[in-house]
Parts: structure tokens; C-alpha cells; sequence
């Protein structure tokens, strides 16, 4: 019989401490992978929302950029509006700067002719004076058309020619007849037109009128017009008709409807001296109201600035419309800011053979 085969029993120990440990190291590796993939689960989704904030965060500043460039356009916008706006401010100025240096010379040879006028003004006092030998002058009964009475019932020299046949009287009624000086003009055309008639710029200019119309001759006839941007009378239904100084209730109507009347609007002599063409037949004596030169023709200006040199274009416009041989009296009332106005009437006047004068505060 054959050999049986002797069994090593540290052969099969050997084996089996194999195998155990081969076990034990896949099941250490399944227990380190399993909890593994629980921390690159916990990782991922830590990861995932950072990822999401980041775009979040990607995606408002692109808003953000997006405002940013907008603001950047409208700021590039306005900056170059701005440099426009700098640069017509700064045309302006130097267009100003011009006109103060005209101004500056002609303020010179304004101020020698003033003092030339006063010196000839108090020869005519002194000669009137050794003329009536000291003594008021009478006034002749019956030949007022109404009376004026002033304080202390004073008499003045004036050189007006109030006389004539057809005496057509013109009052400037813009809102430059609120106040002496240009700002005040414009605060107070902002008032209602109860408060405008009481200014008293305007209060001088119809009393003015008033002792011209005490002065009219009782044979003569006149017309009462008042002007801004248009021309009418101030008698409604009396365009183009001429009224009889002697007719004492029309006369006072007239002057009580030129001191309810509100000055208001621009300043328009084309159709101030256009109006006397409308009257037959025309007036052989012009009396003239204002303060100063025109600020539009025949049409509203273009722009709410008007030169000095466009206000004297269209002052010359306007004497165009005038009746040739007809003499022009002009009453010129005080404003700052228009030096040109007193030379431009006073040629006028001496051109046409009538007279020139500036009121005091006083008169009449």
C-alpha cells in the first residue's frame, strides 16, 4: 500500500493568517473608501455653493459694470454739454467786455455833452429870467384844456412844444416802466397787475401825461397811445380817430385809462411810430414816453438776450416808420444799463425839431 501523505499543520496555520489579513485589508479599504466618499460628497457641495457664489458675485459686478459704463455715457454727456455751455458763456463775455469798452468811451463824450447841455440850460434860465423881468408868466384864461396843479402850483421850463393841431402822444407801457434799474424791473414784473400800477416809476409816467394833456391847446386834437410789444389806444374803439382836446371828459377818461393800464412785455418802437401812420391825417406833433432803446422789432427776438448794438439796429428800424417833417418830443425816463439810449433820443429829437428831456423824480 502506498504511503499516506504526512499533514503539515504549519503549512494550513500559514495560509489561513494569509487570508485573514488579505480580508482584513479589503475591509480596512472598504471602511477608509466608504468614508471617503461621504467627505469628497461633503467637500463637492462645499465647493458647489462657493462655486455658485462666485458666479453670483461674477454676475453683479457685471450689472455693476454695465451701470458704471451707463453713468460713465451720461457723464461724458454732460461734460461735453458743460464745454459747450463754457464756451458760449465765455463768446458772451467777451462780446460784453466789447461792449463795456464802447460804453466806457462813450460815456466820456456823454458826460462832456451833459455838462454843455446844463451850461446852456442855465443861460436859457438866466435869459428867460431877464426876459419876463423876474416876474411868473400869466397864463392866458380859457386856453388849458384842463387843470395841473403840482406841488406849490410850480411852474417849469421844460422846451416841450406840447402845441400842434393833431398831437399824437405815445407812453411806453413794457415792464421796464417798473423800476429804474433792470433787476428790480423783473422781480416787480413778477407782481400782479395791481401791485405794477402802483410802481412809482409808472405813477411818474402817467402824471407826465397828465400835465402834457393840461397843456394841450382847447382848439387842437390828440391821440393817447400806449406801447410794449404792440401799439394801441388806450381809448378802446379809438384806433386811427383823432379826439378833441377840448372835449374835457374824453381827455380825463384817457388818463384815467393810462393809469389802470399794467406795464408788461418787451419793448417795440416799430410799432410805437408804426401806429401814426394809421391816424388821418397824420399827427404834425409827436410826443414820445420811455426809457430806454427798443428790445425787439417788428417780431419777438430770437433769444432772450438782446446787444446793445441790436437794440440800436432796432431803434434805427423803427424811426423808418415815422412821418418825415413831423417833430418827435421825447421824455426820457432813468435806467441803469442803457448808456446808448440818451445820445440815440437826443438825435432824434434835434434831427426831427423837437425837444429832449429827462425827467427829475419832481416833475412835473
Amino acid at each position: 500500500m502506498a504511503r499516506r501523505r504526512e499533514t503539515n499543520v504549519f503549512s494550513l496555520s500559514l495560509l489561513d493568517c494569509i487570508c485573514c489579513g488579505f480580508g482584513a485589508l479589503i475591509l480596512f479599504h472598504m471602511i477608509i473608501a466608504s468614508r471617503s466618499g461621504q467627505r469628497y460628497e461633503k467637500v463637492t457641495e462645499t465647493l458647489q455653493a462657493e462655486v455658485d457664489k462666485r458666479q453670483k458675485e461674477v454676475l453683479d459686478g457685471n450689472e455693476r459694470l454695465v451701470e458704471l459704463r451707463n453713468s460713465f455715457r451720461e457723464i461724458e454727456e454732460k461734460r461735453a454739454a458743460a464745454q459747450g455751455l463754457s464756451t458760449r458763456i465765455l463768446e458772451t463775455l467777451k462780446q460784453i467786455e466789447a461792449e463795456l469798452a464802447t460804453y466806457d468811451a462813450q460815456t466820456v463824450a456823454q458826460r462832456e455833452h451833459v455838462n454843455k447841455l446844463k451850461a446852456d440850460l442855465k443861460s436859457l434860465e438866466e435869459g428867460t429870467k431877464r426876459y419876463s423881468g423876474g416876474t411868473p408868466s400869466q397864463e392866458v384864461p380859457g386856453r388849458s384844456v384842463r387843470s395841473f396843479v403840482g406841488d406849490g402850483d410850480r411852474q417849469y421850463l421844460t422846451g416841450l412844444k406840447v402845441g400842434g393841431k393833431r398831437i399824437f402822444i405815445l407812453a411806453d407801457a413794457s415792464s421796464s416802466m417798473l423800476a429804474e434799474d433792470i433787476v428790480n424791473a423783473v422781480r416787480r414784473h413778477l407782481f400782479p397787475p395791481a401791485a405794477r400800477l402802483r410802481a412809482r416809476k409808472w405813477r411818474h409816467a402817467v402824471r407826465s401825461v397828465d400835465w402834457l394833456a393840461a397843456q394841450m391847446p382847447r382848439e387842437s386834437q390828440f391821440q393817447l397811445y400806449v406801447f410794449n410789444t404792440k401799439a394801441r389806444p388806450v381809448l378802446a374803439g379809438t384806433d386811427g380817430v383823432w379826439l378833441a382836446a377840448k372835449d374835457r371828459a374824453t381827455v380825463d377818461k384817457a388818463i384815467v385809462a393810462l393809469g389802470q393800464t399794467a406795464p408788461d412785455g418787451g419793448t417795440s418802437l416799430f410799432h410805437a411810430f408804426a401806429a401814426t401812420k394809421t391816424m388821418s391825417p397824420p399827427p404834425d406833433n409827436i410826443i414820445l414816453l420811455t426809457d430806454g432803446l427798443p428790445t425787439q422789432g417788428e417780431d419777438p427776438p430770437g433769444r432772450r438776450t438782446v446787444s446793445g448794438r441790436e437794440r440800436l439796429r432796432h431803434f434805427d428800424r423803427a424811426l423808418d416808420e415815422l412821418p418825415r417833417g413831423v417833430p418827435v418830443n421825447v421824455i426820457l425816463f432813468p435806467m441803469e444799463g442803457d448808456p446808448m439810449a440818451s445820445p440815440a433820443f437826443w438825435k432824434l429829437a434835434m434831427a426831427s425839431r423837437g425837444s429832449f428831456m429827462t425827467p427829475s423824480s419832481g416833475w412835473p
